[in-house]
């Protein structure tokens, strides 16, 4: 195989021709879950890291994986980085004998910040995940992500808002289930805001005890939520603290940390 092969431009003639194998399906099956992973994601869920990266080579060359331009900026400005894959359709038709219909997104117009949000969210799943699979007490299951529509109350303020979080997961012990919500937070959104009216963390947190309080989690077959937000920086983590803090009630549902700081135990 070429390895001059150009980075973000397919070469299918110029790449090593091969067959697709049951470790391929597992690449698709865990870049379908997640949307998008990095290159060291998906070593650490699968393993094998130089025969990985050589197969990530060939399935991107041969069309069933995409590496999303948005990421072009990190090698401009940072020198190498673990590529960032998307699953195409090619790739996504591989799959639909297993039940899975075919996922269409459209990686080439993806912004670098909706691309790192992504990666958070991912790389908050892996490490979870990775966690569970080291644990025999406790089990990690994905569940469709809803969109609720709440009312917020705040000051004699009424505002009707919708709450869409990052990735909804059900962590299983013991017979116990807990509905666990992930907000992946790059510090973008305005920790308070003067109006219900506008998008903020603390119309957020409103909208989760709303939820929690009308039971609207209780389809995923569970009595106890929680929402889960991880940030980057200690100052925003203080931030994020201080203002749960000013809820009426709900401060349990609530857990902060950063990558760093995960511990599945906290959730539980």
């Amino acid at each position: 195989m070429n390895s001059r092969l150009p980075r973000f431009q397919r070469a299918p003639e110029r790449a090593a021709p091969f067959r697709l194998t049951e470790r391929d399906l597992e690449i698709f099956r865990q870049v379908r879950r997640h949307r998008l992973l990095s290159s060291r994601q998906l070593t650490r869920l699968l393993g094998s890291p130089q025969p990985l990266l050589r197969r990530l080579h060939l399935l991107f060359h041969h069309g069933y994986l995409d590496r999303p331009k948005a990421q072009l900026d990190y090698f401009h400005r940072l020198g190498s980085r673990p590529f960032v894959y998307g699953l195409t359709p090619k790739g996504g038709r591989v799959l639909e004998p297993e039940g899975l219909p075919v996922t269409r997104h459209d990686h080439l117009s993806l912004t670098r910040l909706h691309l790192e949000h992504t990666l958070l969210v991912a790389e908050v799943m892996v490490t979870l995940e990775l966690v569970c699979r080291a644990r025999d007490d406790v089990r990690l299951q994905l569940v469709p992500d809803p969109r609720w529509a709440v009312t917020v109350e705040h000051g004699g303020a009424r505002r009707r808002v919708g709450l869409v979080p990052d990735k909804v997961f059900v962590l299983e012990r013991a017979g116990q289930r807990i509905a666990v919500c992930l907000e992946a937070d790059r510090g973008t959104m305005p920790v308070t805001r003067t109006s219900l009216a506008l998008s903020s963390v603390w119309r957020k947190l409103l909208a989760y005890v709303a939820v929690w309080t009308a039971g609207r989690h209780h389809p995923f077959g569970v009595t106890r939520l929680r929402v889960l937000t991880v940030t980057g920086s200690a100052t925003r983590l203080d931030a994020l603290r201080t203002v749960c803090e000013r809820l009426d009630r709900g401060h349990g549902l609530f857990v902060f940390t950063d990558v760093a700081g995960l511990d599945l135990d906290a959730l539980l």
